[in-house]
C-alpha cells in the first residue's frame, strides 16, 4: 500500500491530465447526435485499462450504448471487488451559463470544471488510477477486480439490469464499490448506507369534451385544473404526512442510533434552507429537516399543467389538466405497492364530473446496507487513513437503482464511497470536482483495496 500511495502522489499531475482527456469526449447519452462520442468514450476506457495491464477490458454492445466490462484476476483466495461507474454525462445546456466550454476542462481555484468532472467520469477514473498505482509498484492489486462501466445512466439505464442478468457469472464478486455519491460536507468523510427508492406517476383529468368559454360555462361546469388541485392538496395533511391509505405500512422506522448519528452531523437547518433561497423548512411532524430529506418517504408534485399558459389572458375553462407526481420511498416500501395505493387514492376521490387517466411511469427500490460488514469496515478504515477521522455513515435522499439491481440479481451489497459535494453543480452549468478530492479518492481506494484484500 505504501508504494502505491507514493506512486499516486508522485503522478498527481499526470492523473489530472489523463482525466482531462476523458472529459473532453462529449459522451451525452440522451442525445442520439452524440452516440458516436459515447462509443468513443467506451473504447477509450477499455483501451486505457488494457494499456495499464488489465487482463480483460472490452466495450460490449447492449442494443443501446455500450457497457465496458473489465476484469483482473489475481488469486482465488482473495476477495473480488466489482466497481460500478458510468461514463455518460448529462447534456451541457444551457451553454450560455458556463464560464468555460463544458468539454474543455479548466482548472480554477483548485477545482476542475467540465461536464462529467464529478458525475461520474472523475469518480470512476479514481478506481482506474488506483489500479494503475498497484500495477506500477507491486505488479498486482491486493484484490481481484472487475469493472462494469455504464453508458446509459443519465438516460434511464434501459439495458443495465438485463445486462447484469445476462452476465451474472462474469460479474460474480464479493462486494460492489460505487463512487457516484458525495461527502456529507467539505472535509467530512462519509459512506452512504441508505438510499431512497422511487415511484413516479402521471395523472390526468378530463372534464368537458373541449376547452370552454369561462364566462358562458364557468360556475356550472367543473374545472379540471381546480379538481386536480384539490386532489393534490389532499395528499398531505396539516402535519405534512401523506394521506394515502396504507402509505406508511411498510416503512422501517429510524432507530435511535440512526437519529443520534443524524443529530451529530454538521447540519444547520437555517443555512441549508437559505442556500436554496427559502426562509423555513417544511418537514413531516416529528422529524428534522435532515431526516425528512434523506430517510423518510415523500410525495411531491413535479409538474402541473393545463389550460392557457401563454402571454396575456385567455378566459378558458380547460378540458384537461395533468400532473406528474413522484414519491421517494424507504425500505421496505416497494414502487409497485405504492403506485397501486396512489392509484386507489385518485380512483376513490376523483369527482364524478371528471374522467381519470392514471399512468405509472417508473420506479426503483430503496436500499439499506449493513454498516458492520467487512467491506464497510474496510471502507471506514480507508477514510480514516486519508482524512484522519472516522467517517459518518449517512443516508441520502436520492435513488441509485443499480444498487438494488446488484442486490436483487447478484445478491451483492454495495459500498457507496463517493467524493463529490452537493455544491459540485452536477447536472448544472459549471459542473466541477475538487482536485484535492480526486486525489483523496484515489488514496482512499488504494487503502480500501489493501484493507479489504487482507
Amino acid at each position: 500500500m505504501k508504494n502505491a500511495l507514493a506512486y499516486a502522489d508522485a503522478h498527481r499531475s499526470n492523473f489530472v491530465d489523463e482525466l482531462k482527456t476523458l472529459l473532453r469526449i462529449p459522451s451525452v447519452s440522451t442525445d442520439p447526435a452524440f452516440a458516436g462520442e459515447v462509443q468513443r468514450t467506451a473504447d477509450y476506457l477499455a483501451d486505457h485499462m488494457k494499456a495499464l495491464g488489465m487482463q480483460r477490458a472490452e466495450a460490449i454492445d447492449t442494443g443501446g450504448h455500450p457497457i465496458v466490462l473489465a476484469e483482473h484476476f489475481v488469486d482465488p483466495a482473495l476477495p473480488t471487488v466489482l466497481v460500478y461507474g458510468h461514463y455518460d454525462v448529462q447534456p451541457p445546456d444551457p451553454l450560455d451559463l458556463w464560464h468555460s466550454p463544458p468539454f474543455e476542462p479548466v482548472e480554477r481555484d483548485g477545482l476542475l470544471y467540465a461536464r462529467g468532472a464529478c458525475d461520474d467520469k472523475g469518480q470512476l477514473f479514481m478506481h482506474i488510477k488506483a489500479f494503475e498505482a498497484f500495477m506500477k509498484t507491486t505488479g498486482q492489486p491486493p484484490v481481484n477486480l472487475k469493472f462494469i462501466l455504464e453508458g446509459e445512466e443519465e438516460c434511464g439505464s434501459k439495458h443495465l439490469a438485463g445486462f447484469i442478468s445476462d452476465h451474472a457469472d462474469e460479474l460474480r464478486a464479493d462486494i460492489v464499490v460505487i463512487s457516484d455519491t458525495a461527502l456529507f460536507a467539505p472535509g467530512v468523510p462519509s459512506i452512504t448506507y441508505g438510499l431512497r427508492g422511487l415511484a413516479y406517476v402521471e395523472v390526468s383529468l378530463t372534464g368537458p369534451n373541449r376547452d370552454l368559454h369561462s364566462g358562458t360555462y364557468g360556475g356550472a361546469i367543473d374545472n379540471p385544473i381546480n379538481a386536480l388541485a384539490r386532489l393534490i392538496a389532499g395528499l398531505h395533511d396539516q402535519d405534512h404526512r401523506i394521506t394515502i391509505d396504507g402509505f406508511y405500512d411498510d416503512v422501517i422506522p429510524l432507530t435511535s442510533d440512526e437519529r443520534a448519528t443524524m443529530r451529530a452531523l454538521p447540519f444547520n437547518d437555517e443555512e441549508w434552507a437559505a442556500d436554496v433561497g427559502v426562509s423555513h423548512t417544511r418537514t413531516e411532524a416529528g422529524f428534522s429537516a435532515l431526516e425528512g430529506s434523506c430517510a423518510r418517504p415523500t410525495l411531491d408534485c413535479n409538474g402541473i399543467w393545463g389550460g392557457y399558459t401563454g402571454e396575456g389572458a385567455k378566459t378558458v375553462l380547460p378540458s384537461k389538466a395533468h400532473a406528474k407526481i413522484s414519491m421517494r420511498l424507504v425500505p421496505d416500501q416497494t414502487p409497485e405497492d405504492i403506485t397501486n395505493k396512489i392509484r386507489a387514492y385518485f380512483e376513490a376521490n376523483t369527482p364524478c364530473t371528471m374522467k381519470l387517466d392514471f399512468k405509472p411511469m417508473h420506479g426503483g427500490h430503496g436500499v439499506l446496507v449493513d454498516t458492520h460488514s467487512p467491506a464497510m469496515e474496510a471502507a471506514a478504515e480507508a477514510l480514516v487513513g486519508t482524512y484522519g477521522k472516522r467517517p459518518f455513515f449517512t443516508r441520502i435522499g436520492g435513488s441509485i437503482p443499480v444498487v438494488a439491481d446488484f442486490k436483487r440479481i447478484l445478491g451483492l451489497d454495495s459500498v457507496l464511497m463517493g467524493f463529490g459535494l452537493d455544491s459540485d453543480a452536477i447536472h448544472s452549468p459549471n459542473e466541477h470536482f475538487g482536485i484535492d478530492r480526486f486525489h483523496e479518492g484515489i488514496a482512499s481506494i488504494i487503502r480500501f483495496m489493501t484493507l479489504y484484500g487482507s
